[in-house]
């Protein structure tokens, strides 16, 4: 399985945005927190990859990009969550890719900071209570009337004093999967203004100048047009505010400690 970066800038419209990979019809980008995917026209995701492509004939013509059709999204992710987002720029590789999801042959990672401590034993595990296919309040996040099961495996990788980094692979694709799964095993992602609590929320903001959500895209493992195996396309990392905020979190543990 290869690890599959070509890591590039592109500005359009007065944004820096990342090129994760690229190939004729698809293109890999690294999104950010608070940039909606599509809805926004003019500023979200698919609105500024197609303006620079219309203004850049080179990475277009390499794209082999239908205009007529223009850039859609293979997945989806959240305004708040940051991470890897795969576009298509032509219909028979948008379906190409799509059938993969819909198939559950693609693997996602995820990385998630959420709130409080796991006990000993339960570091690594699965989440599969069922949900509704749509998405609820965080009063009930599994959600009223028919629910459909629903998987999400997790790893805890580093504790501190008030939070769990985790990596988290959703097996099934309901909306808001890892959020609503987090918040039923009692440990919301950090940051999230609709599964968290009001408290945690005002503390993050006007205590740790922390404004989003803790969860992060990290990789995606899917089959690319033309190639034989499937590749992992992977962003550059957790995201600064992120692991700052867990990094200062953790120096409590530290300047706690016997002798300091």
């Amino acid at each position: 399985m290869l690890i599959h970066r070509k890591d590039k800038q592109i500005h359009t419209n007065g944004m820096d945005l990342t090129v994760i990979s690229m190939g004729p019809g698809w293109i890999a980008m690294e999104k950010p927190c608070h940039m909606s995917i599509h809805n926004e026209p003019g500023e979200d995701l698919c609105s500024l990859v197609s303006a620079y492509l219309e203004n850049e004939p080179e990475p277009a013509q390499y794209l082999e990009c239908d205009f007529s059709y223009g850039v859609h999204p293979v997945n989806r992710l959240d305004k708040q969550t940051s991470g890897v987002v795969i576009l298509a720029c032509r219909p028979d590789i948008f379906r190409f890719l799509a059938r993969q999801f819909e198939n559950r042959e693609v693997e996602k990672l995820y990385f998630a900071l959420l709130h409080g401590s796991f006990e000993p034993g339960y570091e690594t595990g699965i989440w599969d209570w069922p949900l509704t296919k749509k998405a609820e309040g965080g009063k009930l996040p599994q959600g009223k009337g028919r629910r459909v099961a629903s998987t999400t495996r997790y790893r805890i990788i580093e504790t501190s004093p008030h939070f769990s980094m985790a990596e988290l692979i959703p097996l099934t694709g309901r909306k808001h999967q890892i959020r609503r799964h987090a918040k039923m095993a009692g440990h919301p992602v950090v940051g999230d203004n609709r599964y968290g609590t009001v408290r945690s929320l005002r503390y993050l903001r006007s205590r740790c100048d922390f404004n989003r959500l803790a969860l992060h895209c990290m990789s995606m493992t899917i089959k690319p047009p033309g190639k034989a195996f499937p590749e992992t396309l992977t962003s550059a990392g957790i995201p600064k505010e992120i692991k700052e905020l867990f990094e200062k979190d953790r120096s409590i543990d530290t300047l706690n400690q016997p002798g300091r």
